[in-house]
């Protein structure tokens, strides 16, 4: 993209947003570069596009006329580069992808290194936040595409299973439940338990799973709440209680004989990691690449190696 497309990217993202600041943010530019680029658009076009009367900034109707053309414009770009890109079968690009904690830490590291071997020109921004935090990226336009691990509402975006995932209760290895193979749901309200923050993923499968036995959080003997799950296997590691986890986050941990990992007997705890996009969106060749790596991916075979 040339200089004038790039203005134009930043006309549509403050139309979008209707707010120099929210654009700022999103294309990562200061306020004042933003607003100097659509004055030059303005003095180029000789007229007014936004009205910046009130708080919110609204489009003018010549600016309203210039963002369907920008709009066009910019889709055709995309449609052009990806095809020339499939034409000489060659892609490059960068994408961002959100992914929450237990999938941003414990399974993409080794896919975007495999997916980089392969495709050694594109270049991937990983932000990784809790599943909220991600789907809060993903309708802002921070992201091409997501990965959760809880429940999302599939409001705007399109939302596909990647792979399912068993949560399994963690145990330091000389604690008492380490000689089971299972346990029941109702033996770890007799524990000192770990639990995660509000708003992670994994926090809200453990509390839906807990409500189907009828057990709240306040019948548990709760120790601690973190935000991190490297923060909690230390703590179950050292004997401050038990706590229940992805297998993904805890392959290490098993391999080496530092955690025990349970089944439940009621029923697997399982929950999907999903993929999330916008509906909208003409996505990237390269963003179209990932995507069908990402699906393609043999995520079971690594599980079951390290067990």
């Amino acid at each position: 993209m040339g200089m004038e497309d790039h203005k134009l990217k930043v006309f549509c993202t403050v139309a979008e947003t209707k707010s120099f600041s929210k654009a700022s943010e999103i294309i990562h530019l200061t306020q004042p570069a933003v607003s100097l680029l659509v004055q030059a658009i303005e003095e180029t076009y000789e007229t007014k596009l936004f009205d910046r009367a009130s708080n919110t900034v609204t489009l003018t109707p010549a600016g309203e006329m210039l963002y369907r053309y920008a709009k066009e414009i910019l889709n055709l770009y995309a449609a052009a580069e990806k095809n020339i890109g499939e034409i000489i079968g060659f892609v490059k690009g960068s994408i961002s992808v959100g992914a929450s904690s237990t999938i941003g830490n414990y399974l993409l590291p080794g896919v975007i290194a495999a997916f980089r071997k392969t495709h050694p020109k594109i270049k991937i921004h990983l932000l990784v936040g809790n599943t909220k935090r991600v789907v809060e990226l993903l309708n802002a336009g921070n992201i091409d595409i997501g990965l959760v691990e809880g429940d999302v509402a599939r409001q705007k975006m399109v939302v596909d299973k990647l792979v399912a995932d068993e949560l399994a209760l963690i145990v330091p290895p000389l604690h008492p439940l380490a000689k089971k193979r299972n346990v029941s749901i109702f033996e770890i309200t007799k524990e000192p338990f770990i639990f995660r923050e509000e708003g992670s993923g994994t926090r809200q499968v453990i509390e839906k799973y807990l409500g189907k036995y009828s057990i709240t959080p306040q019948n548990m003997m709760i120790s601690m709440v973190l935000g991190s799950t490297e923060a909690i296997k230390e703590s179950v590691e050292n004997g401050i209680g038990i706590a229940i986890v992805s297998r993904w986050a805890v392959r290490k941990e098993i391999k080496y004989g530092t955690l025990k990992p349970l089944s439940f007997k009621e029923e697997k705890m399982l929950r999907d990691f999903s993929l999330i996009f916008q509906k909208k969106a003409i996505s990237s060749h390269a963003v179209d690449e990932f995507l069908s790596y990402l699906k393609a991916y043999p995520f079971d075979n690594l599980l079951s190696l390290s067990e």
